[in-house]
């Protein structure tokens, strides 16, 4: 009897592939605002993150994950995190390409859309990485409300050269930017927080009390929420002194996550540790906003770069497995359950790329050199504007939906590849136990929910300028007028009765987002697409699970544009 022949019905795999020019979605959404100028470097990026050799990188990152030296071989306190090399191969490479603060650094129309498809482009290969990446970004706008610390630290927020070194930072070609926010007691709760800062007298405070979370704990740097007498307050504080000296900051442990394996998150303490305050004594919730509304897009873009990988993965797998006679893509049910997915991540990555757009809209202009000034980003917006506002509320709607559909979305897509989706050999186990990360970070499900019922409660100009939005396409499709109408009476019954809505906050977020999804897809994707969504999504005929889509969708066509 002859052997089977190792390749017999399985697919290849999916590399050596440029995952920007082959992702229709999100091409368009780079044109649709603005940033078109930047598609010969994305499809650079797409290229790089699409080869194999990149992929070994983020499959070697993840294999094996960081460790934890806290001490020395002679017994003294080290508190290093030691990476595989690949790890830092894939973070250089995401510096250098600018994924992490290229939109401040360089400021033009479009900046912010263009490094938001490099954001996704590198965490769709790999995603742990793409933690200190977002932080750093998300970094800016709290940093330059203090112009003293701006002036040293955001040149180096700006540098693109990763140096993994515990160096002082005057010493390096850029930084990056952690954050230690959360305590055991409180968790999302930060006015629970107990650790101390003292004044010093010369500028700093000593900061004193322990960390539930620290993210990325080997960054040159960390935002750390803090009790002052006058409040909470929000401090820079430094890894590394100038004059070379350890800021004291004990590693504990590392935590033992579900996903997110590449990148560590520790339990830190802090004693007599240096910190630059951010903005006013005891204002330090207001002084990290800005930061909290850019990370938590990234959880958006982070959860539809994932979409994209599953999508793409459950896609090219059935185009070269065939099952029953026929190749797999070409069989109804499972040409289904595949343009759904694909939907879902139409409507995630529009969504996303809107936002970014907001803040394109919302950030300085070139004119103002904020890289040598350190000057207010949030002052040259004016009094939040109709896309600050947008931006505020819909950041939230999206985060709370868009990243809950992210886990049952892996779950989906790695039962398209079978058994071999259950195996850690394919990229789909590792995307599944990532997801769920998203959801978490920056505020949980409850957490969100309740951020848009305040927004519409406390900042009548965010209600105002998601209605503006939700009305442009009156008239396109009866099922989104009906849809579009129940979400906007839902929308003013939540800022007339905020206490009473609490209890159906979850319906009004997911309401919201599904209306600005179909949305943004009437008016920039194919109708085939928007057409799907909608009837899928939004009609009288929705069903809860992937695959039920109507006798008219046109799974051909939406398929052709995940390859």
């Amino acid at each position: 009897m002859e052997p089977i022949p190792a390749s017999a019905n399985q697919p290849p795999p999916r590399t050596d592939v440029d995952e920007f020019s082959s992702n229709a979605a999100l091409v368009d959404a780079v044109r649709r605002h603005g940033a078109g100028w930047a598609s010969a470097e994305l499809a650079g990026i797409g290229r790089l993150t699409g080869s194999a050799e990149f992929a070994e990188h983020a499959r070697l990152a993840n294999v094996h994950p960081p460790t934890l030296r806290s001490l020395d071989r002679n017994g003294e306190r080290a508190d290093e995190v030691d990476y595989h090399p690949a790890y830092h191969h894939v973070l250089g490479a995401a510096v250098a390409h600018g994924a992490h603060t290229s939109s401040w650094a360089d400021p033009r129309p479009g900046a912010h859309a263009a490094r938001a498809a490099a954001f996704m482009l590198f965490a769709q290969a790999e995603p742990g990485h793409a933690c200190p990446v977002s932080m750093t970004h998300a970094a800016v706008p709290a940093v330059v409300g203090e112009p003293a610390v701006a002036r040293e630290w955001l040149p180096r927020l700006l540098g693109d050269v990763y140096d993994p070194r515990l160096v002082p930072p005057a010493a390096k070609p850029g930084v990056l930017i952690g954050m230690a926010m959360t305590e055991r007691q409180g968790g999302s709760d930060v006015r629970a927080n107990t650790t101390r800062a003292v004044d010093a007298g010369d500028g700093t405070a000593r900061i004193t009390g322990a960390k539930w979370f620290c993210s990325a704990p080997m960054s040159d740097a960390f935002l750390v929420l803090a009790q002052e007498d006058a409040g909470l307050s929000c401090f820079l504080v430094p890894r590394v002194l100038e004059d070379g000296s350890r800021n004291p900051l004990r590693l504990v442990r590392l935590k033992d996550k579900l996903g997110n394996r590449s990148n560590a998150s520790a339990e830190v303490e802090f004693e007599d540790t240096l910190g630059w305050r951010l903005g006013e004594p005891g204002r330090g919730v207001r002084a990290i906003i800005p930061m909290v509304q850019e990370t938590r897009l990234d959880c958006v873009l982070g959860t539809a770069a994932g979409m994209r990988q599953a999508a793409a993965e459950a896609v090219w797998h059935a185009r070269h497995r065939r099952a029953f006679g026929r190749i797999l893509a070409d069989q109804p049910a499972m040409a289904a359950v595949l343009a759904d997915l694909a939907l879902e991540y139409e409507g995630a990555v529009a969504l996303g790329m809107r936002l970014a757009a907001a803040d394109d809209a919302a950030w300085p202009r070139p004119g103002g050199d904020v890289g040598v000034t350190g000057g207010d980003l949030r002052a040259t917006g004016g009094d939040l504007g109709r896309e600050r506002a947008f931006a505020r509320i819909a950041t939230a709607v999206a985060k709370y939906w868009v990243c809950k559909r992210g886990p049952g979305h892996a779950a989906e897509a790695l039962e398209c590849l079978g058994g071999n989706g259950y195996t850690e050999d394919f990229p789909l186990a590792l995307r599944y136990r990532e997801q769920p990360v998203m959801a978490i970070w920056e505020g949980s499900g409850n957490v969100v929910a309740l951020d848009v019922l305040r927004a519409l409660a406390r900042e009548p100009e965010t209600a105002e300028a998601l209605a503006e939005e939700l009305e442009r396409p009156r008239g396109a499709d009866p099922e989104l007028d009906a849809h579009l109408e129940r979400a906007l009476a839902l929308m003013a019954d939540a800022a007339r009765e905020p206490e009473e809505a609490q209890r159906w906050a979850r319906a009004l977020a997911e309401t919201l987002a599904l209306a600005l999804e179909a949305v943004l897809l009437v008016e920039g994707a194919p109708s085939c697409v928007a057409e799907a969504f909608i009837a899928s999504r939004l009609g009288r005929e929705r069903r809860l699970g992937y695959g039920c889509l109507s006798d008219t969708a046109r799974t051909e066509e939406i398929l052709a544009r995940v390859m």
